[in-house]
């Protein structure tokens, strides 16, 4: 067997450095993470600018007063408050998409009170919406049932919706 002899010599440190883990994160995962980024913020804002070329004021408010139309067409109520409480649920919608206002989400007297509601409409328009919702709401928040007849109700509320979308200026 052959002894080796021990050597004193001294040896440098392993440099601590070496222990340590590597970075987390690559600069090529940096870049990468940019570019979707990037990406899906491109991707965002063509897509509200194809959108919102892609609607047309005359044809929503088109559409919204032939789909309030067939609503009101289509209301079977067997009193005056059920009537009307439908009829103002179906203006107010068309409304909110015609004049894009806020009026299906108010109550009777936000929506009076607004100055600037239905600011699109012929003054004329407005007024006779003022006055057929005030009529469509004492109807509904009357304490007794009214006995007034649910077709002449929905007839009023054929004629308001004709007014009103007669009333736009374009």
């Amino acid at each position: 067997m052959e002894e080796t002899t021990p050597t004193l010599e001294l040896l440098e440190p392993i440099s601590p450095e070496v222990m340590l883990p590597g970075p987390l994160v690559e600069p090529w995962m940096l870049i990468v993470l940019a570019l979707l980024i990037l990406g899906i913020i491109a991707f965002l804002i063509w897509n509200k600018r194809r959108v919102a070329v892609s609607v047309d004021p005359l044809a929503e408010r088109m559409a919204a007063f032939r789909e309030a139309r067939a609503a009101l067409d289509g209301i079977e109520a067997s009193d005056a408050r059920a009537a009307a409480t439908q009829a103002s649920l179906i203006l107010r919608k068309y409304l909110s998409v015609a004049a894009r206002d806020p009026a299906l989400y108010e109550t009777h007297e936000e929506f009076v009170s607004r100055s600037d509601s239905l600011g699109a409409l012929s003054p004329a328009a407005r007024a006779a919406s003022e006055t057929g919702f005030a009529a469509l709401a004492a109807m509904k928040y009357a304490p007794e049932i009214p006995e007034a007849d649910p077709a002449a109700v929905i007839r009023e509320a054929k004629v308001l919706l004709e007014t009103l979308h007669q009333g736009f200026a374009s």
